[in-house]
């Protein structure tokens, strides 16, 4: 039995909904940008509302958060009070968008938590087996960041090269 293009774009919604859970942020802001992205014309607040079951009051905070981060912009009609938002499409602004905005808060504290406490391993180094291995263990989770906090910044420049020059160098590397 086919499905209905309504059950296709509600599991969508959904998917979007767990990805944004996964990058830390909360389901609704997920739901609230596939609703958007798979409108063919800027929704309101009360649609928005209506169409992912979340309240006006959470739709409007998580849009102002969506809108903070890039990935929805906000327009008005003539004549019309309301305001009417669009999910952004282009791809990379959205992937820096969402990379800047968790690189720019708990990534950096986590980073210098770890970073703080090796310097405060190095500065007060005991030479035993255990001080060691504690050290291995937190200077491995500082190589894991250092490489995820270069993988972000490679993402985040490789929107200057534009969609179809980066299509093309994946296509060469596969």
């Amino acid at each position: 039995m086919p499905q209905t293009l309504a059950k296709i774009k509600k599991d969508f919604v959904e998917g979007l909904s767990q990805i944004s859970r996964f990058w830390g942020f909360p389901k609704g802001m997920g739901a609230i940008f596939g609703v958007l992205y798979l409108s063919p014309t800027p929704l309101t607040l009360d649609e928005i509302a209506q169409e992912t079951g979340l309240t006006k009051g959470a739709v409007s905070t998580e849009i102002r958060a969506l809108a903070r981060m890039g990935l929805v912009h906000r327009s008005t009609k003539l004549g019309d009070r309301k305001d009417y938002y669009s999910a952004e499409t282009d791809f990379y602004v959205a992937i820096r968008s969402i990379l800047q905005e968790r690189q720019n808060s708990e990534f950096d504290r986590a980073v210098r938590s770890v970073m703080d406490t090796l310097t405060t391993m190095d500065e007060n180094w005991v030479d035993n087996e255990e001080w060691n291995f504690v050290y291995q263990r937190v200077q491995a989770l500082q190589d894991f960041f250092n490489a995820i906090d270069s993988l972000a910044k490679a993402v985040i420049r490789l929107e200057s090269l534009g969609f179809s020059n980066v299509t093309k160098i994946l296509g060469v590397l596969k």
